[in-house]
C-alpha cells in the first residue's frame, strides 16, 4: 500500500467506483477496470466483503485504492487497516471528517448545498464530492464553485462519458464513475474504462 496525495489523486482525473452484490463479482470488476487502466479506485461499503477487496488492491504498488459510503467514523479505521488511502461518503458528517484527518487518510465527502460546502471545509475536507451529481446539473456545480473559490471538486452519480466535458468545464477536477463502467457486463468494461478515460482526457486537454 501507497498514501496517495491529494496531487496524485486530482491527477488521476477519474475514480472508478465499484458496489456489486457480492464480493466474487466485486473482485472481478475491480481487477477488470485496473487491468483496462484505471488504476483509481473506490471500494464501497455496501459491497459484500469491501474491506477483503480493498486488502487485495492495496498489495499492489499500481494502484490508489479508496472506500466508499463511509457514515460511521469507525468505518474509517478499518478501512485504513484494510490499506484505503481515502474516503468517500454520501454525506458531510463532522465525525467521519475529523476521524479521516486523524488517521492521514484522503476526505471526499458528499455535498450539495452551500451549508454542505461551508461545513466540509470547516471540518477539514479535501475533495468535495458534489453527489447526486446528475440531480442537480454541471451548473449546480458552477454555481457553487462562485462563492467557494480555491477547492476542488469530484461530482459522482450519474456521470457519463458524453458529459464529461460539461463537468469538466463546469469546474470539476476529478469525476467519480461507476455503472457506467460495467454496462455490458465483464467483458465490455475495458472499452467502457478505455472511453471514459478518453473523455477525461480530452476534457481536460
Amino acid at each position: 500500500m501507497r498514501m496517495v496525495t491529494k496531487e496524485e489523486l486530482l491527477r488521476a482525473g477519474a475514480v472508478a467506483i465499484v458496489r456489486m452484490p457480492d464480493e466474487e463479482s466485486g473482485q472481478l470488476v475491480a481487477d477488470r477496470i485496473v487491468a483496462s487502466g484505471l488504476t483509481t479506485i473506490e471500494i464501497t461499503l455496501t459491497n459484500p466483503g469491501a474491506l477483503r477487496i480493498i486488502e487485495r488492491l492495496a498489495a499492489r504498488s499500481d494502484v490508489f485504492i479508496g472506500v466508499g459510503t463511509v457514515v460511521e467514523s469507525a468505518d474509517v479505521v478499518r478501512a485504513k487497516n484494510a490499506g484505503a488511502t481515502f474516503i468517500v461518503s454520501p454525506n458531510t458528517d463532522e465525525e467521519v471528517i475529523g476521524e479521516t484527518k486523524r488517521q492521514g487518510l484522503l476526505s471526499l465527502p458528499g455535498v450539495v448545498t452551500p451549508s454542505e460546502v461551508a461545513a466540509a471545509k470547516k471540518y477539514g475536507a479535501d475533495i468535495l464530492k458534489l453527489f447526486p451529481a446528475s440531480t442537480f446539473g454541471p451548473g449546480h456545480l458552477k454555481a457553487l464553485r462562485d462563492p467557494f473559490p480555491g477547492n476542488f471538486w469530484c461530482p459522482t452519480g450519474g456521470i457519463s462519458a458524453d458529459s464529461v466535458g460539461d463537468w469538466f468545464a463546469a469546474g470539476a477536477n476529478i469525476v467519480g464513475v461507476g455503472g457506467p463502467l460495467i454496462k455490458g457486463g465483464l467483458d465490455a468494461i475495458e472499452g467502457n474504462v478505455k472511453a471514459f478515460l478518453a473523455a477525461v482526457a480530452k476534457a481536460r486537454g
